[in-house]
């Protein structure tokens, strides 16, 4: 089995590179999704946080509303490195979990934007990073959540940046002509991929 980690900058596009490599029949694990799930009342986490950043991250229904949540962790480094100490080990185990129940014969994308500041390097094979430009990154995020041009910068700074990442990548998807070129670099991706499976 390929274990895949998919990675990227903040609004590079990585969601609809691996949204491309699940058409073609890849399994795909998507850390957001388990990370937002962990923000749930009942989860371990929730009281952690609660207890960490204050009533000021619930809504009026008591469950934590993400946009607070994040205006808070991403204001500095020091609240950013708490949250992700009390989210990242629930992910990782779940990561894990899912990886064990997978087929062998399976090509398994781990789309996950921490990877390389993660131990989840040590989980998959080969490392795939999606590279824009900040521009690009900028208006994506502006338009998909509806962000300031300083906010998508703020939460950019706060991850490695997008060069040392490329550095370790097996691959590198370039998101930044058309659909149709990124659809090819990852059709050819794909094709290596399940050569080596």
């Amino acid at each position: 089995m390929r274990i895949v980690g998919l990675t990227g900058s903040f609004g590079s596009g990585k969601s609809f590179i691996a949204s491309l490599f699940k058409k073609l029949g890849a399994k795909v694990v998507d850390a957001d999704k388990i990370g937002h799930k962990a923000l749930n009342k009942g989860s371990a986490a929730y009281g952690k946080i609660v207890a960490a950043f204050g009533k000021n991250v619930l809504g009026l229904d008591l469950s934590i509303s993400r946009k607070a949540l994040a205006g808070i962790a991403f204001a500095n480094r020091k609240n950013l490195a708490k949250l992700n100490g009390i989210v990242h080990p629930g992910i990782i185990e779940e990561i894990v979990k899912r990886i064990r129940i997978s087929a062998k014969s399976e090509v398994l994308i781990v789309d996950a934007p921490l990877i390389c500041e993660t131990n989840i390097t040590g989980l998959v094979n080969v490392l795939i990073v999606v590279k824009a430009s900040k521009k690009n990154q900028v208006e994506r995020c502006s338009k998909k959540f509806g962000m300031c041009k300083k906010d998508v910068c703020r939460r950019m700074a706060r991850q490695m940046p997008l060069n040392r990442k490329i550095r370790m990548a097996d691959y590198v998807v370039d998101n930044n002509g058309t659909k149709e070129d990124t659809k090819k670099q990852v059709r050819k991706i794909w094709q290596e991929l399940k050569k080596g499976a």
